[in-house]
């Protein structure tokens, strides 16, 4: 029976490259896919895409090619990736320069296009979004992207036309995993089985390292041996759509049931209903066996036809915060950042600081649980505290007080304060709504060296 060997090779926008490389050239794979883009990335993507009309692509795309192509002057391997994230066809033409600089030869890059709907969003203004039940017209703030999660349409296409690099932009994840299963074994858009157990595999793939033991480690309960040369994952997967998830041998990490079984629901809300593009995915009667030493069979996912909208993320300007940061040490650490937090609270008032929110923290006493489960979780007197606080605010001049207000400490006390840092962040929100897929127009282009 016929496989295809899959490769993951990042499993977000700032990943390693080192394993993917291994697996490029120690792989023995058909396919590597780099997923890159998360909800707000492709937003500031398209923000950086204004800056400069040939940018917008993975800030790592230069680094990351330097080292693929290099590795595929040896190893003929696919490459599909939605590095391209805003501007899919600046990330090809970059493509082409690097390979023809390095001196390859007969290689193609496609790039697929048809994901950005941001021209066409007056005509969405009444769409309720996901989040906040509203309609998207009560955004407040200034939107500066709109992308929809296509399907594995354009990565069929480009692969039937003998593509051997795949860059798109906002193609759904599990979707860069699916494109050369449909297109290696035939399946049609309707076998909604096998294009579950496609998705399947393709949620295994996308987070990376995270299905090889990254995400799973837990010192003490979940040990997972040299963390620090955690291998990326590899499924070969048979016509059928079922497989095997396995890794390079000599590489740290591991491939169990239990990681296999924690990556599968790893942002699932409904394992029977995983709604995608291509597929409305089930995974409620999955099975997982180990076969072998970090080898784990998969079998017996499922699908049905998909619900005919394309999920589309919104971005938008949403706001400035204004964060301030100053460390106490010392029997009465504690104490301290409780009066610095009170001193803060005075000044905001006293300058008259518009705030939509503040937030205090001490971190390592509240900052992850908040005092409803810190104090809970047992009273103890901490010997060093850092003090944050942070502040929701319209304009980058208010978020400038804040941090200011935290430097004053160290002169206007209490007693001891060190370290003080100040930051302002510049916040791109999303909110999410569903648009008919045929209001999309997917496109695929190429480009020969």
């Amino acid at each position: 029976m016929k496989t295809v060997r899959i490769g993951s090779g990042a499993g977000y926008a700032g990943d390693r490259i080192e394993p993917a490389i291994d697996l490029i050239e120690k792989g023995n794979l058909d396919y590597i896919i780099f997923e890159c883009l998360a909800e707000r990335t492709i937003s500031l993507a398209q923000k950086a895409k204004m800056e400069d009309p040939k940018k917008g692509y993975n800030a790592l795309f230069e680094y990351r090619f330097d080292r693929i192509l290099e590795a595929l002057k040896e190893h003929h391997v696919k490459v599909i990736t939605n590095m391209g994230a805003a501007n899919p066809y600046h990330a090809a033409l970059k493509c082409q320069e690097m390979a023809k600089d390095k001196e390859l030869k007969n290689l193609k890059i496609a790039y697929v296009e048809g994901d950005d709907v941001s021209s066409k969003l007056n005509d969405y203004q009444d769409y309720v979004t996901i989040e906040t039940k509203k309609p998207l017209s009560a955004i407040d703030g200034e939107v500066l992207s709109a992308n929809g999660y296509i399907g594995c349409s354009g990565i069929v296409e480009a692969l039937k036309n003998d593509a051997d690099i795949v860059i798109t932009g906002r193609v759904a994840d599990p979707s860069l995993s699916l494109g050369p299963l449909v297109y290696e074994f035939g399946w049609s858009m309707d076998d909604y089985e096998k294009l579950g157990k496609g998705t399947w595999v393709g949620h295994l793939l996308e987070c990376a390292g995270q299905v090889t033991g990254g995400y799973f480690a837990d010192p003490g309960y979940k040990d997972v041996p040299e963390l620090w040369n955690l291998g990326f994952p590899i499924i070969e997967v048979d016509e059928n759509g079922d497989g095997v998830v396995s890794k390079l041998p000599n590489t740290g990490g591991i491939v169990t049931t239990e990681t296999v079984k924690e990556q599968s629901l790893y942002e699932i809300q409904d394992p029977e209903n995983y709604f995608t593009p291509d597929v409305i995915a089930d995974f409620s009667k999955i099975t997982v066996k180990q076969i072998g030493e970090n080898e784990v069979r998969i079998e017996n996912a499922s699908g049905k036809a998909p619900n005919g909208y394309f999920k589309t993320s919104v971005g938008y300007h949403d706001c400035y915060i204004g964060e301030g940061q100053i460390s106490y040490g010392g029997s009465n650490a504690l104490a301290k950042a409780k009066l610095a937090r009170e001193v803060l609270e005075h000044r905001f008032e006293m300058i008259g600081l518009k705030a939509e929110e503040v937030r205090f923290d001490y971190i390592g006493v509240n900052s992850l649980y908040k005092d409803s489960i810190s104090n809970e979780m047992g009273q103890y007197i901490p010997n060093e505290v850092r003090l944050r606080v942070a502040a929701r605010v319209k304009t980058k001049e208010e978020a400038k007080l804040v941090g200011n207000e935290v430097e004053a400490l160290y002169t206007n006390g209490p007693s001891g304060g060190g370290g003080a840092v100040k930051t302002i962040k510049d916040i791109v929100s999303i909110a999410s709504i569903l648009i008919p897929n045929d209001h999309f127009h997917i496109t695929v282009g190429y480009m020969e060296v």
